[in-house]
């Protein structure tokens, strides 16, 4: 069955967003009582910013880990979190306790030699795809075998533009012939129309506070809890038409 992607953490300036471990496990939990199959993590140092730090990545691994046995947890790699791509090639290198998954931006500088390194170490890679440029570069690109899945991620805020991007990118990857699961999603008012085309259409979907605050009819999600509960709801609907 498609993934039910959540993305408790992330850089959305919202105070609902848990930060330490503690708080990212006990919002996985719940996430997952609520129909999540899969994390995607972001660790936080003691000051409260992103980092990629071995041991705080470490820390959330662990507590994650501990609260959601057996759900595949998938660490963000972002690029903003540290832009010097060799920089960030050695600090992922140093990583003690490795995630099941790494989200990795195609578009990135850097991108492809930290996926071989973590590929080398056991780590499964998502290929993300940001933009039509993005989806062609990947489209090009050998050894998809290497991936686990692809993520078509349009991230607009115009709905019209954000699904019409979505379809785009993913006429690309099917062109191309790869045969990965799907996994999409979009950020702020478009998110659910475009999680709602990607489970009409069989895909995985994610949701969390990372990428909108909002539920489905405009109310204010207090967590990604809620989210992830109107998710399985709109895909269960989605799926059965």
């Amino acid at each position: 069955m498609p993934h039910l992607q959540a993305a408790p953490a992330g850089p959305l300036a919202n105070t609902a967003v848990p930060r330490t471990p503690d708080e990212i496990a006990r919002e996985a939990a719940a996430c997952v009582a609520a129909g999540a199959t899969l994390f995607h993590l972001h660790a936080y140092d003691d000051d409260g910013e992103e980092t990629l730090e071995a041991s705080h990545v470490a820390a959330v691994l662990r507590a994650v880990r501990l609260a959601c046995p057996g759900v595949p947890l998938n660490m963000t790699s972002f690029a903003e979190i540290e832009p010097d791509p060799s920089r960030r090639l050695s600090l992922v290198a140093a990583w003690t306790a490795l995630p099941d998954l790494v989200a990795a931006n195609q578009g990135e500088e850097g991108i492809d030699e930290l996926s071989a390194s973590l590929v080398d170490r056991g780590v499964q890679v998502e290929a993300c795809l940001l933009s039509l440029d993005d989806a062609h570069r990947f489209a090009r690109a050998p050894r998809w075998d290497r991936f686990a899945r692809v993520v078509i991620e349009p991230l607009l805020d115009d709905e019209a533009a954000a699904l019409a991007l979505d379809e785009q990118m993913e006429a690309v990857v099917t062109a191309a012939g790869i045969g990965l699961e799907q996994l999409h999603h979009g950020i702020g008012p478009a998110t659910w129309a475009v999680l709602r085309r990607a489970a009409g259409r069989g895909h995985g979907v994610r949701v969390g506070l990372e990428d909108v605050d909002t539920l489905p009819d405009g109310t204010v999600a207090t967590s990604t809890v809620a989210l992830v509960a109107a998710a399985r709801s709109l895909v269960t609907e989605a799926r059965s038409r």
